[in-house]
């Protein structure tokens, strides 16, 4: 597992060429941070989309990504829709996310993997990101 350090992610997100949106919809939980960032710099809208597959040690606990809590309303005047992720490799979640929204133009943006915008490419490993609690975290600091 790689660490990715938070000034190089923040400086992804600043250094991007973004596309013109209404709103930024970020897939919980990997991609809360991400989208929050993007929302920040661009000074548009966001909406945390409630879906999970994976537990936190990366593992499926799903058969498939499933809507974890109600369906947050897309306001009616949004058409352009940056749909935000940490990762996606298998598709799968970023796949059901935007099946959520329908009749939308949706461009996805993720830190590493595959989407239309990939801020860190050439990350084929794990990554370690600053946001996330991980079990060497815990065993240091106590917490459960």
């Amino acid at each position: 597992m790689i660490p990715l350090p938070m000034a190089q992610i923040a400086e992804a997100i600043r250094d991007a060429s973004l596309p013109e949106i209404d709103l930024i919809v970020g897939i919980a939980t990997g991609g809360t941070v991400p989208a929050s960032l993007i929302a920040y710099r661009l000074k548009k809208d966001l909406i945390i989309l409630p879906v999970n597959f994976r537990d936190p040690q990366n593992n499926p606990q799903h058969p498939r990504p499933t809507l974890t809590a109600s369906m947050p309303k897309i306001p009616e005047k949004v058409r352009q829709v940056l749909l935000v992720d940490d990762v996606s490799v298998s598709g799968k979640t970023m796949n059901y996310a935007r099946s959520l929204l329908p009749d939308l133009d949706i461009t996805t943006l993720v830190l590493k993997g595959s989407a239309d915008i990939v801020l860190f490419p050439e990350v084929d490993q794990c990554v370690k990101w600053p946001w996330k609690l991980y079990e060497q975290d815990r065993e240091v600091t106590g917490i459960e």
